[in-house]
C-alpha cells in the first residue's frame, strides 16, 4: 500500500482536467495517456466514450488531434475493457484516493500494463515513464509524480500476486459491474463466463458488400489484389483478418462496402424485402440497416429516427452509397408525429428498438459502465410501447421483424413471447432468435436461422443480437 503524498499548500490554480497538456509532444505516449484519462473521466461522469473522445479532440489543436488520435482511442478503449481491474488496483495500491485525473491516468497506465495484448505496442517501463511525464506536465498535478511512479513500479514488481488477488473480486476479475455479471450468469448459466470474456475482446472488422455494386467473391478478389487478408462471413459479409482505418479500405469511400457486424446484417436478410414493397425502418440511425435494405431490393422505404442529429447521419450514409430514402424525424412509439392516417400500411417493418446494447460491448466497452440495472425494466417498457404503436401499421399478410442488440432475455425471447401473447393476429415465423457472441459451438453459416426462440451457432464472428419475426394474419 502506497500512501498518497500531501498536496502543496498553495491553492490549485486550475481544476479543468480536460485542458490538453500542450507542452507534451502530441506523438508521445504521455500525451495520449493524458487525453485518454480525460475521456475515461468523462465516461465516469456519464458520457458515452465516443462523445467523450470527440470532446477531447475538439479541445486540441488540429495537428495535435491528428497526431494523437489513434493512440488516444486505443488506450481509452483498452481502459474501458479493463477498468474494473485498473480501478481495483488503484484502490489497492494507494491508501487515500487521489484526485480524479490522477486516478484516471493511473487507470489508463494499469490497463496497458495488465493487458497482455498491449505489451507489443507499449513496453512496461515506457508506460511507467510516460505516465509520470503526463502527470508532471500539469502544474496542478505535478506533486503526484512520485506517487504515480511508485504505484506503477510496485505493480510491476508484484504483478502476479496482485492479479491473482484480483480474481477474488468479481468486478476486478470480469471487468463488469456486479449487477451485469449476475444478470448474464442467471440468464446463461452454461456460457456466462465465455460471454463475459467475449465482451472484453476486440470485435473483428466486418464489411457489408453493396449488392448493387459488387459481390462477396469479387470484393474478396479486390482485397487480394491489395494484399489484404479477409474471409467471407455471411451472404454479403466480409471479415478482415486485421482491422484498418476506413480510409484505407478499398471501395469504402465509393460506397462499394460499409462497416457492419455480420450479426447486424441478418436484419435485412430476414426482413425478406422484395421489389415494390413499402417498408418502414423504425429507429433507423445511423442507417446501416437502411442502406442494406436499399441495396438488396427496389423498395419504397421510410427511415424513421427520433433524434434530428442522428437522422442526418442516415442521409450522409445513404449519400455515400448513392441511395435514397424518405428520412423522417419522429417517435416510433407515436405514429401521429410522422405517419399520415391516409398512408398505406407497410408490407415490412424493421423494429430495431432501443435496448441495453449489452450484445455489442466488445465494440462499445463503455456501455457496461454507463448502464444501470434499473435501465432494463425501463427499456422493456419502451420496447413494448414502440411495438404496440407499430403493429397496427403492418399490412395484413405483412411482417414485423423485432431486433435488439441485447443478450438479456428480458429484451429478447421474453419480449417476443409477450408480444405473441398480446396479439392473436401475430404469427411467429422462423428467425435467428438469440445470437450469443460467446457460445462456443462448431462453425455455422451465420445466415442460417433457427426455430423461434432458439439460438444459432458461431463463436466470436458476430456480436450479440436477438431476432423475432411476426406475420399479421
Amino acid at each position: 500500500m502506497i500512501r498518497k503524498p500531501s498536496k502543496p499548500a498553495s491553492p490549485q490554480r486550475s481544476r479543468d482536467a480536460r485542458l490538453p497538456a500542450l507542452h507534451l509532444a502530441p506523438e508521445s505516449l504521455g500525451f495520449a495517456l493524458d487525453c485518454a484519462a480525460q475521456a475515461v473521466g468523462a465516461v465516469r461522469q456519464g458520457a458515452a466514450l465516443p462523445a467523450a473522445l470527440q470532446s477531447v479532440f475538439m479541445s486540441l489543436p488540429e495537428s495535435a488531434a491528428t497526431a494523437s488520435r489513434g493512440a488516444v482511442q486505443d488506450i481509452a478503449y483498452r481502459t474501458m475493457r479493463r477498468l474494473g481491474t485498473a480501478e481495483w488496483l488503484v484502490a489497492k495500491l494507494v491508501r487515500k484516493a487521489p484526485p480524479p485525473h490522477i486516478a484516471h491516468v493511473l487507470a489508463c497506465a494499469l490497463a496497458l500494463l495488465t493487458d497482455e495484448a498491449s505489451s507489443a505496442a507499449y513496453a512496461p517501463f515506457t508506460v511507467v515513464d510516460q505516465a509520470v511525464d503526463a502527470i508532471g506536465a500539469r502544474r496542478e498535478f505535478a506533486f503526484a509524480k512520485g506517487l504515480v511512479n511508485a504505484v506503477l513500479r510496485n505493480f510491476l514488481r508484484e504483478r502476479e500476486a496482485l492479479l491473482s488477488d484480483a480474481k477474488n473480486n468479481a468486478v476486478a476479475h470480469w471487468n463488469y459491474p456486479v449487477w451485469w455479471i449476475d444478470a448474464v450468469r442467471n440468464a446463461w448459466p452454461d456460457t456466462w463466463q465465455d460471454m463475459l470474456d467475449a465482451g472484453n475482446s476486440q470485435g473483428p472488422l466486418t464489411l457489408r458488400v453493396n449488392a448493387r455494386r459488387s459481390t462477396v467473391e469479387a470484393y474478396l478478389q479486390t482485397l487480394r489484389e491489395h494484399q489484404i487478408a479477409a474471409t467471407q462471413a455471411g451472404d454479403h459479409a466480409v471479415r478482415l483478418d486485421t482491422p484498418m482505418p476506413v480510409d484505407r479500405i478499398p471501395g469504402f469511400s465509393e460506397g462499394v462496402v460499409s462497416v457492419q457486424d455480420a450479426g447486424a446484417q441478418l436484419a435485412a436478410q430476414w426482413l425478406g424485402v422484395r421489389d415494390g414493397m413499402r417498408v418502414l425502418d423504425a429507429c433507423a440511425a445511423p442507417g446501416g440497416k437502411t442502406g442494406h435494405l436499399l441495396e438488396i431490393a427496389d423498395i419504397e422505404l421510410i427511415a424513421l429516427e427520433s433524434d434530428a442529429t442522428r437522422a442526418r447521419r442516415i442521409g450522409e450514409n445513404l449519400q455515400r452509397l448513392g441511395l435514397k430514402a424518405n428520412v423522417r424525424v419522429g417517435d416510433a412509439g407515436d405514429p401521429a408525429q410522422w405517419h399520415d392516417t391516409a398512408d398505406q400500411p407497410f408490407d415490412r417493418i424493421l423494429a430495431d428498438v432501443p435496448c441495453s446494447a449489452s450484445g455489442i460491448v466488445r465494440r462499445h466497452p463503455d456501455i457496461r459502465w454507463l448502464r444501470r440495472a434499473s435501465d432494463i425494466p425501463a427499456l422493456v417498457e419502451e420496447q413494448r410501447r414502440i411495438l404496440e404503436a407499430l403493429w397496427p401499421l403492418v399490412e395484413t399478410g405483412g411482417e414485423l421483424l423485432y431486433v435488439t442488440c441485447s443478450i438479456f432475455p428480458e429484451e429478447g425471447e421474453l419480449q417476443a413471447q409477450w408480444f405473441g401473447n398480446q396479439h392473436a393476429d401475430a404469427v411467429r415465423l422462423d428467425a435467428p432468435g438469440q445470437l450469443l457472441p460467446a457460445v462456443a459451438r462448431a462453425p455455422a453459416d451465420v445466415s442460417a436461422g433457427s426455430r423461434a426462440g432458439q439460438s444459432t451457432g458461431s463463436s466470436l464472428d458476430h456480436d450479440g443480437f436477438f431476432y423475432a419475426r411476426f406475420q399479421k394474419r
